[in-house]
């Protein structure tokens, strides 16, 4: 069974932050280079605050994917780390929160999930059912090349703010994903199309995929 679940940064246990953190230090520093901080073998930083909720997918007891989110009217890693990314930052008037250190343990996620399973997907649902469910009118996040592909074919509504490029000189994308009814159904059915899960399933939280 996958469930995605949300915890506060004060709620998560020690067990689930250190494998959170473990994770995103093998996806972001030791597979993508990123020019982040970390401690032996974690990957943390300022942002992994009293501030921070985080949004995670567990199998047989395993963490496979992840994202921490802030609400934009705290300080996140857009108004600090991001900002020099861009030659300007306008965000539309609106209620949003900030989705970064998003990640797929994609060997973790092929081998307990199957490879055909959508993990992606399901984190972006997870996503836009929180946003739905707390009143806020979308997800703004920094995006690399490869994974603005992804988000363009999921089905998920977004709006692109701007384009500029990563300390690596490398194009990233600042969008908007809408926590609109159409992009929640949209992904609902993609999800459904390539699971086989059912509908009560996905309307549920944290969300529960109890066929795998």
């Amino acid at each position: 069974m996958l469930k995605v679940y949300c915890s506060d940064y004060s709620t998560l246990d020690s067990k689930k932050s250190e494998e959170i953190f473990k994770l995103r230090k093998r996806v972001f520093k030791d597979r993508l280079q990123w020019a982040v901080n970390c401690t032996g073998e974690m990957e943390r930083d300022e942002f992994d605050n009293a501030n921070a909720k985080y949004i995670y997918g567990v199998k047989d007891e395993k963490i496979i994917c992840g994202s921490r989110v802030i609400a934009m009217k705290n300080e996140n890693m857009l108004a600090n780390t991001f900002s020099s990314f861009f030659n300007k930052v306008e965000i539309p008037e609106g209620n949003y929160i900030e989705s970064t250190r998003f990640f797929v343990d994609k060997q973790g996620a092929k081998f307990l999930a199957g490879h055909r399973f959508p993990v992606t997907k399901v984190l972006f649902m997870a996503l836009i059912s929180y946003a739905r469910q707390h009143q806020y009118d979308g997800v703004i996040a920094v995006t690399s090349h490869p994974m603005m592909q992804i988000i363009k074919s999921s089905g998920w509504n977004i709006t692109l703010l701007e384009t500029g490029q990563s300390e690596k000189d490398e194009p990233v994308y600042l969008v908007l994903g809408h926590a609109d009814e159409n992009s929640h159904q949209a992904m609902k059915s993609a999800i459904i199309n390539e699971s086989g899960l059912n509908e009560n399933e996905l309307n549920s939280w944290p969300l529960y995929a109890s066929n795998i």
